[in-house]
């Protein structure tokens, strides 16, 4: 993609990404991340031949003989509505990166949006339950609800642009919020936003309001 990102990811969740130490909903953001910005990914390239190496070095650990037969019958065992298919929109036209495409299971209009208040929209994705993901649709102008952090927020910019205490970010930059970030993210003038977001803690909002809805929102 043709786009100037000024915020990227760190070191530390690219390799733990490479790893694969990463929640799932954490992972979606940084393979979407990854799939838009050249530097990152030739960043995340030199920690996966860096684990590569380290793997050659260890010792080998015979397997059953029916493992594979075993993981196939696993795969074939998913139920069909719970299986991610590939959609069939191409990538010059998408709005969305593939990893994310086949998350929602098609471009930004098979997004399922919910209200979530003050026009701002959300869509929670479907990820294990150590941590959380969501699209978030957020107005031109539009101000998210003042928060903190009991935990980690990775916010990634698709459309539009948002700023906050920190910084302004666009298109493919990602910010990295920890318990000591407080802001107002304001979606910038112009295109509305569209980010993705996860959290592996619930957010701290200041406002009593958005306190209230928390649980219903899942936020």
């Amino acid at each position: 993609m043709n786009m100037t990102i000024k915020h990227h990811l760190t070191d530390p969740l690219l390799m733990a990404y490479a790893a694969g130490n990463l929640p799932e909903a954490f992972g979606l953001v940084v393979a979407t991340h990854v799939s838009m910005c050249d530097e990152c990914r030739a960043r995340l390239a030199s920690f996966e031949a860096v684990g590569g190496a380290v793997l050659e070095e260890t010792d080998t650990c015979e397997m059953a003989e029916d493992s594979f037969a075993a993981t196939m019958k696993r795969i074939s065992d998913v139920p069909e509505e719970e299986r991610i298919t590939a959609p069939a929109t191409t990538a010059e036209d998408a709005l969305l990166p593939k990893p994310l495409r086949e998350y929602v299971g098609g471009d930004i209009d098979a997004v399922e949006w919910k209200s979530v208040g003050g026009r701002v929209r959300q869509a929670i994705l479907p990820t294990s339950k150590d941590a959380s993901v969501r699209l978030l649709y957020i107005p031109a102008g539009v101000a998210v609800p003042d928060h903190g952090h009991r935990g980690t927020e990775l916010t990634l910019v698709l459309q539009g642009a948002f700023e906050d205490e920190a910084d302004v970010f666009g298109p493919g930059d990602v910010e990295v919020a920890n318990e000591e970030l407080e802001h107002t993210p304001v979606a910038a003038p112009g295109h509305d936003c569209i980010c993705l977001a996860a959290t592996d803690a619930p957010l701290r909002f200041s406002g009593l309001i958005p306190r209230l809805a928390q649980p219903f929102l899942g936020i």
